[in-house]
């Protein structure tokens, strides 16, 4: 009898097992910030060592074709919460923090002299009328974590109102002003902070470990979206020394600092994995290794918003995505070919290598068939399920297509979108021949993986049948696509284009003879810049100018994040129109930080011409230096 009753409990255990079925496998998603396709030592790179991220690619499949879907980080995060194109969404630039909301993007009304075509405005904030990632394996079941950087928009746009239960540690900017090594700079409200010394990237990933450890006995989605390794440069000073004796100047990449902090960022990926393993998880998880957008090839002391903190290493050339042309912000290879792991246990062949073509659109439609869900009823997509290639199966994929509306002066990059169809790359710059028709260029990737050849003019049919399938695209996903500029006239000979600078309807400006050149036209001349660092007031503008026109020169300055300038916010002085060069000190009689200033120097034609011009705060400290020779603005 006794017997008989074990043999029916055992049963009802199995069926009840059965009806219950295996966990959903949990899903970790880990997305690196600016790590270009050479960053890794799986990737080929000779200088920075990443051994957790080779670990994780001997558990899993590595794409050596894997593209975000836009140059720069805010878009690329879109298309992965969504599943959509940036096109499609507006988000196509990383404004995401400003305070203006913008759901809707828009063209300039109007653009400056130099500038062929008129760009677009990006919407700044993630519209809660998408169904996210996180809010589907929400609805599924999951425990939803978000550590690390967002960049989507603040509340109610954040983490917590778009499917996440954690986030951690709730900003909505790129990161810690002040660099990676506490204590931080964040924004105002934001009490996160560690202990004197303590790097980012550790103080996360203690972060994340808490998560796995507190959802260990159910299924977790863990987004693990690292500071690193965009900057501010910051890393820890005995990786950097570590690195001084490797590097090999010969080497495109030889940024010791820079290394340091791809060591940093891979010392988490391996904190998250050993976790995994110690807790009995890695055998049911799924873990994406991807990055945002390509590596920054410039020096850091080129990026005009940000000034090195360690001057040191601020003329070496951040990282190289060689072979690829061009990195972050830019439209060629370089700019969006990504490294990629997948690792899917019981499913994925450990140690796989892929050359399916996939994008980061993709990544939610396959992680739902991963799991096991469906999408929300009506829901589509314009990314594709690539869990054929997980499987060792072709995928079935007509082309993939980027959209980057905008120019990016620092890299030379103008209003752009390409499509990738088997082999072919065409580009399309819109407005970009002197006549502002669109300038094409065409590249065989597997015979020129450098995009060295243009073959427009050789193979004028594979053009036109790309530009064509370009267009329906661009027609499909609603983008606002640029439009030639009506201001624009060519720049004269030995002359180039002031960028960051805006004038007037009645002026011209433009660089030439290292010196910014102002050409009045009438009588309300003016130019204004903005991306202006912090500071504290009041301030003072030094400049040194020549001119050759009439009237009072005039200073106005604008504290809100949209150009708004007004005669209640300026000083007037006099101006020397005779030709010869004057220094001139205003007083600025602000406390606010000043988002933007404008320079009105006369109110008659004439040419004015400025060697440089300096912003300093109330302690005489420079804020801002403007100079026109190679390297524009320090």
């Amino acid at each position: 009898m006794k017997r008989h009753l074990v043999s029916i409990l055992l049963v009802a255990m199995a069926v009840g097992a059965f009806a219950a079925g295996p966990r959903q496998p949990n899903v970790v998603f880990i997305l690196a910030d600016d790590l270009g396709w050479r960053d890794t030592s799986l990737y080929g790179s000779k200088l920075y060592q990443t051994p957790n991220i080779e670990r994780l690619a001997a558990r899993g499949m590595m794409f050596t074709q894997a593209y975000a879907a836009s140059p720069l980080c805010s878009p690329t995060r879109s298309s992965i919460m969504t599943g959509l194109w940036p096109a499609r969404i507006g988000i196509t630039s990383p404004v995401c923090h400003v305070a203006e909301e913008l759901f809707e993007e828009k063209l300039v009304p109007s653009g400056p002299r130099a500038s062929r075509a008129l760009q677009a405005i990006s919407a700044t904030r993630l519209k809660q009328d998408y169904f996210t990632l996180a809010e589907a394996l929400k609805a599924g079941g999951y425990a939803t974590g978000h550590f690390g950087k967002w960049h989507l928009g603040p509340e109610p746009y954040d983490p917590l109102h778009q499917g996440f239960d954690v986030d951690v540690p709730h900003t909505s900017g790129p990161g810690p002003a002040g660099g990676y090594i506490a204590p931080w700079k964040w924004p105002p409200k934001l009490s996160f902070q560690g202990q004197a010394g303590e790097h980012i990237e550790d103080r996360m990933a203690t972060e994340a470990v808490k998560f796995l450890k507190a959802n260990k006995d159910r299924q977790f989605f863990l987004n693990y979206w690292a500071f690193s390794v965009h900057s501010p440069w910051d890393a820890k000073q005995k990786l950097i020394e570590k690195y001084l004796k490797r590097v090999d100047p010969k080497n495109p990449q030889h940024n010791p600092l820079y290394a340091a902090m791809v060591e940093s960022l891979d010392d988490a990926v391996g904190t998250l994995l050993r976790t995994l393993d110690e807790l009995g998880l890695a055998e049911n998880t799924i873990i994406v290794f991807f990055s945002d957008n390509g590596g920054v090839t410039f020096p850091a002391a080129n990026e005009s918003k940000r000034t090195p903190l360690r001057p040191e290493y601020g003329g070496i050339p951040i990282t190289s995505n060689a072979p690829l042309r061009g990195g972050k912000a830019t439209i060629y290879e370089g700019g969006t070919r990504e490294p990629c792991v997948v690792v899917w246990p019981g499913v994925v062949r450990a140690g796989a290598k892929n050359d399916a073509i996939i994008q980061s659109v993709d990544f939610y439609p396959t992680l739902l068939e991963m799991t096991g869900l469906k999408p929300r009823e009506g829901q589509a997509f314009d990314g594709i399920s690539f869990v054929p290639a997980l499987r060792g199966q072709p995928i079935n994929r007509e082309a993939i297509f980027c959209h980057f509306p905008h120019y990016a002066p620092v890299v030379s990059t103008v209003p752009s979108a390409y499509v990738r169809k088997g082999d072919w790359k065409l580009i399309r710059n819109f407005c970009d021949n002197d006549d502002q028709t669109d300038r094409l260029e065409l590249y065989n990737l597997a015979a020129d993986l450098s995009e060295i050849n243009n073959l427009v003019a050789k193979m004028p049919e594979k053009a036109r049948e790309l530009n064509a399938l370009l267009g329906r695209f661009l027609d499909n996903s609603h983008a606002v696509v640029p439009k030639p500029n009506p201001n624009y006239r060519p720049l004269p000979p030995g002359a180039r284009p002031a960028e960051g600078w805006n004038a007037s309807k009645d002026a011209d400006v433009m660089i030439k003879d290292n010196l910014l050149t102002i050409t009045s036209t009438g009588g309300d001349a003016f130019v204004f810049i903005g991306d202006i660092p912090a500071g504290k007031g009041p301030f003072t503008l030094e400049l040194r100018m020549k001119s050759d026109s009439k009237g009072k020169g005039q200073l106005l300055w604008s504290v809100t994040p949209q150009p708004q300038f007004a005669r209640v916010r300026s000083v007037f002085f006099d101006v020397s129109h005779d030709g010869q060069w004057h220094d001139y000190v205003l007083k600025l009689p602000v406390n606010q930080p000043i988002k933007h200033l404008r320079l009105d120097p006369c109110a008659a034609p004439g040419e004015i011409r400025v060697e440089w011009l300096r912003l300093k705060d109330r302690a005489g400290a420079t804020v801002k230096e403007w100079r026109f020779d190679a390297v524009q603005s320090r």
